[in-house]
């Protein structure tokens, strides 16, 4: 059987264009509204997210194997005061209070620092990264089997439509009937009373099935992530094929592309390398550091350093002087020392402020240096002790979960191909059943205008085939929702 949705029509527009302006195709296969659901859908749009961060965890893991490095610099201002010397001051010394001071400076260092953990980080970073992208495979698979579900469920009420339809078509012919017998005579007003309240009846039925088709299709819609308030025309065919898979194919397969149990699977891959990385504390851990600064300093005013280099040419020529005299003393008097080269000269005053023209970019370097260490833990409160037992029960869970999920995996298949199995045999005979009160039907309307049976055996056997056909399309639909079932558990398409 196969069936088709018409609900109307509308202009399609490209999947990719934002949600505020996105519309659905006049013709919307299963497969274009799946294309729809995966650039739309909100929820399957933040798990995909996660595949990004995964991406990035591993770049950050390989920056951690190369050195750091930072710079700084900075400027300051030290205000103008009395310097003191223990219990001295400036003052006390002959000299005035400080000037103010500008200082700047700059730093760039590199470190790097290495230890089984970090070393290990690429390779547990890339099998977090796989858990990620098993997830997100996941996500996606939930996200087919949802819409697969929202689009029968429109087919299943636009069917409920078609046969409300018939249902009021088949209660309007007898009506007419019943007119017809009434005005020959050979049926009663009661007759034509129960045929309008089965018209009645219909109406409501109609009513009700419009209603739930639109449900439907805005639920559908939901799920593409799109505006609900649009119609389109559903064009996947969905036909009743007799199951011919086994079992054991289908575990075979299931097994291998089951995303949620891959997913599970690359976690516990993941959890191997972490017991490994949790020995990290266990052993050295190598650092290496270098750096290259420098500064300035700056005072506001020269005139403490020119009163500090004149009290200094002054002591020198005191010096002098007091040296000629003790020579002039001695019974061989030595020639004097010529005491007129100790002056403070312009020039001299020009270099002490030349000198201290620093500020802020003529910079002293600091010597360069290179450091190299090896820390070894000894103790660290069981901190060690408890993080690799950690790891290693995560791993042992992570364990008896992929086994628990292959368990479930396995007896799921069985019960869902079971279904899948019987509902189609259901089908086939509801089909037949259908079949067989359509006939009867077509029967009873042809005695009841014999006059060889009453109206109300008429409306029984018309109530007998909208059962039948009722039943017959549950059937259908149930086979469906167990193929799509069997679908999301093997991790692929079976139609």
């Amino acid at each position: 059987m196969r069936i088709r949705a018409g609900l109307g029509a509308l202009v399609g527009l490209l999947a990719v264009m934002p949600v505020a302006a996105q519309t659905v195709p006049a013709s919307l296969t299963l497969e274009r509204a799946i294309e729809i659901a995966r650039s739309n859908n909100p929820a399957y749009l933040q798990t995909q997210n996660d595949q990004v961060q995964a991406d990035w965890d591993v770049r950050q893991a390989y920056g951690q194997l190369l050195p750091s490095a930072s710079a700084n610099s900075g400027v300051t201002w030290q205000g103008a005061g009395e310097q003191q010397f223990g219990t001295l001051t400036l003052g006390d010394l002959g000299f005035g209070d400080l000037p103010s001071y500008y200082l700047s400076s700059y730093g760039i260092n590199l470190a790097m620092s290495l230890n089984l953990a970090t070393v290990l980080g690429p390779s547990q970073a890339k099998a977090v990264r796989g858990a990620t992208t098993a997830r997100v495979r996941a996500a996606d698979a939930a996200l087919v089997f949802q819409v697969t579900g929202a689009y029968l469920d429109v087919l299943r009420q636009q069917e409920a439509l078609r046969l409300a339809l018939k249902q009021l078509e088949n209660g309007q012919l007898n009506l007419r009937l019943a007119q017809g017998r009434l005005e020959v005579g050979s049926a009663t007003p009661i007759d034509v009373g129960q045929a309008e309240v089965q018209v009645g009846r219909a109406e409501v039925g109609v009513l009700q099935a419009r209603n739930a088709l639109a449900t439907g299709r805005m639920r559908l819609l939901q799920q593409l992530g799109v505006p609900v308030d649009q119609e389109t025309e559903l064009g996947t065919a969905f036909p009743l094929a007799e199951p011919t898979w086994t079992l054991e194919e289908l575990e075979s397969t299931a097994l291998a592309r089951n995303p949620s149990l891959d997913a599970t699977r690359r976690s516990k891959r993941a959890a191997d390398i972490g017991v490994t990385a949790a020995r990290s504390p266990y052993l050295p851990t190598l650092s290496v550091s270098t750096g290259w600064s420098g500064f300035t300093r700056q005072a506001s005013s020269t005139d403490l350093q020119i009163l500090q280099a004149q009290a200094s040419v002054a002591s020198q020529v005191a010096s002098c002087n007091a040296t000629n005299d003790l020579y002039s003393r001695l019974a061989r008097p030595i020639a004097p020392r010529d005491c007129t080269q100790y002056a403070f000269t312009d020039a001299n005053r020009q270099a002490i402020v030349d000198a201290n023209d620093q500020f802020p970019f003529n910079f002293q370097k600091s010597p360069f240096s290179v450091r190299l260490g090896l820390s070894i833990p000894i103790f660290q409160g069981f901190s060690r002790q408890r993080n690799l037992e950690a790891a290693k029960l995560q791993r042992e869970d992570l364990d008896q979960q992929v086994r628990e999920q292959e368990l479930a995996l396995r007896a799921d298949l069985s019960v869902a191909l079971s279904t899948v199995r019987t509902a189609y045999e259901s089908a086939l005979l509801e089909e037949r059943n259908g079949s067989l009160a359509e006939q009867q039907l077509r029967l009873a309307r042809e005695r009841y205008q014999l006059g060889a049976i009453t109206f109300v055996e008429l409306v029984a056997a018309q109530t007998v085939m909208a059962q039948a056909e009722r039943d017959r399309t549950s059937a259908v639909f149930a086979y469906h929702d167990a193929v799509t079932r069997l679908e999301s558990l093997v991790g692929t398409s079976l139609r």
